[in-house]
């Protein structure tokens, strides 16, 4: 049986959330990189974009104006399946 939302999990998890939420709000562009898997199937789903593969991740966020990044998130959910799989999802 799968075990659900292991402390040591969860807790990694959280941590690597808020460093990409700060990374984000302050555009560290070379931390959000390491942050996403450098791989052509790598998708990040955006307010006005989609981004398929870690390049053209990578390049949206070293063209990004920095202005008018700081947001306010709400509701955030960790759920961590077994040790190797986490989903973490926000409102923001």
């Amino acid at each position: 049986m799968m075990e659900v939302d292991l402390p040591d999990v969860v807790a990694e998890v959280s941590e690597a959330f808020a460093r990409y939420e700060t990374a984000l709000v302050n555009n560290d562009v070379a931390t959000l990189g390491a942050l996403f898997r450098n791989d052509s199937r790598t998708l990040r789903y955006g307010i006005g974009e989609n981004l398929y593969g870690y390049d053209a991740i990578q390049a949206f966020r070293a063209a990004r104006s920095p202005v008018g990044l700081i947001r306010k998130t709400a509701k955030t959910v960790i759920t961590a399946y077994g040790k190797d799989t986490a989903v973490a999802s926000t409102l923001f």
